[in-house]
């Protein structure tokens, strides 16, 4: 099996944060399909809109041969198929695979012999193999590895972050041997960072969620010796500085953790170690750490305000930032929601600016409105929460206008550390 661009047309299925600029890059040297159920993404793409924020419209645009559609039809007349659906949890913290399983469903109804089907969605290992495949034998009535094909290449995207899709290594793996190698070949079309083949999809699988795993247990230990630090009057952002001066410090800031990645990633592995008998104790701590973060904020705001004797009840809250991390829009798993319902208990009044978010997504999923303008002499306390770049421009005149005289300032990651009224920070 060797690469021939005249002969490959892939399919991504799924155009959101993951699906979109793979979609887009591999639209730049093969025949590409984005598919997407949603109607107003295609839409908006057809147009050169991205309302993620992630590709400009010369980027959607530039990509020659890609063509955006919702259309089931046009799956038919791929041979490469890539599903970079969400894989979320339910209320319980059990994995809900219902995205992909719908995906391969539609996939395996539009496969054809010696088709390759790639999944880029974060699972836990032997997912793929065991969840996937036989739905799309079922779907298909094709043998696995005797008809078709899969492999797969997580994805290490960062939203909004200082890396591109093609300046990060990809990890690839697939079925057979020869699978592999043209899976591979494939990626190093356009990753111009290079690729790293697995001996195995599970391996590859395992790799993936360690990288998030790990992470998130890293942002649980610095979150608990935050609290810790803050008992004891000690600044963390301070001792951190003072820390990395060893050149083997793995540095991590304390923070809210959520998103659809490192927030949601860890219950897949603890449900697999769960089905073996083996208890992560660990990677449960640290969720659970993570998890009360925002809790935490917003009794540390309430416990300011009682010292200020700042009346509890009635009074006004802004938060500044709802998205799950800054200058990103996606609201997946924003653990800012803990502190505003947290703060809702006490019948405190609370106000939610953010200038990149999707309002109407917002109302959908949470409920919650913004405002559009902010009053002046009107709050009791202003909690930054998520610093978009929108709001490091705002100087303390701007924070002393709409706070009323006698206040509570909470800067959660520090960022106005020049700033001499902050009044709490994790």
């Amino acid at each position: 099996m060797r690469l021939i661009d005249s002969d490959v047309h892939i399919c991504v299925v799924g155009l959101g944060y993951v699906g979109l600029p793979l979609a887009v890059e591999f639209g730049k040297y093969f025949k590409t399909t984005g598919y997407d159920i949603d109607y107003d993404r295609i839409v908006d793409l057809n147009s050169g809109i991205d309302q993620t924020g992630e590709l400009t419209k010369d980027e959607i645009l530039g990509s020659k041969h890609l063509v955006t559609t919702n259309d089931q039809n046009k799956l038919d007349e791929c041979n490469i198929y890539v599903l970079a659906l969400p894989t979320p949890i339910n209320e319980f913290n059990v994995p809900d695979f219902s995205p992909l399983i719908d995906a391969c469903k539609l996939v395996g109804s539009n496969l054809s012999k010696g088709n390759i089907v790639i999944f880029e969605s974060t699972v836990y290992p032997g997912a793929t193999e065991e969840i996937c495949v036989p739905v799309l034998m079922e779907s298909s009535n094709l043998v696995y590895n005797k008809d078709f094909y899969i492999g797969y290449s997580p994805e290490r995207i960062n939203p909004s972050g200082d890396k591109k899709l093609v300046e990060i290594i990809k990890v690839t793996s697939g079925s057979t041997k020869k699978v592999s190698h043209f899976i591979d070949e494939l990626y190093k079309k356009i990753i111009t960072a290079g690729t790293y083949l697995a001996p195995s999809i599970k391996i590859a699988e395992a790799a993936k969620i360690l990288e998030n795993t790990q992470r998130d247990l890293n942002i649980a230990f610095i979150n608990q010796v935050a609290i810790f630090f803050h008992a004891l009057d000690i600044n963390t952002i301070e001792v951190i500085k003072a820390a990395r001066t060893k050149w083997n410090f793995l540095e991590f800031t304390p923070g809210l953790v959520g998103g659809h990645c490192i927030g949601v990633d860890p219950y897949y592995l603890l449900h697999k170690a769960n089905q073996h008998g083996i208890d992560l104790n660990i990677l449960r701590a640290g969720r659970g750490i993570n998890d009360q973060m925002g809790y935490y904020v917003a009794e540390q705001v309430i416990l300011l305000m009682a010292k200020k004797n700042i009346s509890i009840h009635s009074s006004k809250v802004l938060i500044l930032g709802i998205t799950f991390k800054e200058n990103c829009s996606d609201i997946r798993n924003s653990r800012v929601i803990d502190i505003i319902n947290k703060l809702k208990t006490y019948n405190i009044n609370v106000d939610v600016f953010d200038p990149i978010v999707s309002t109407q997504k917002l109302f959908e999923m949470h409920g919650i409105t913004t405002v559009d303008k902010l009053k002046s002499d009107h709050y009791d306390g202003v909690v930054v929460a998520v610093p978009h770049r929108e709001f490091l421009d705002y100087d303390e005149k701007f924070y002393k206008e709409i706070l009323k005289k006698n206040n509570v300032f909470y800067d959660l990651k520090g960022v106005y550390h020049n700033l001499n009224f902050s009044d709490g920070e994790l």
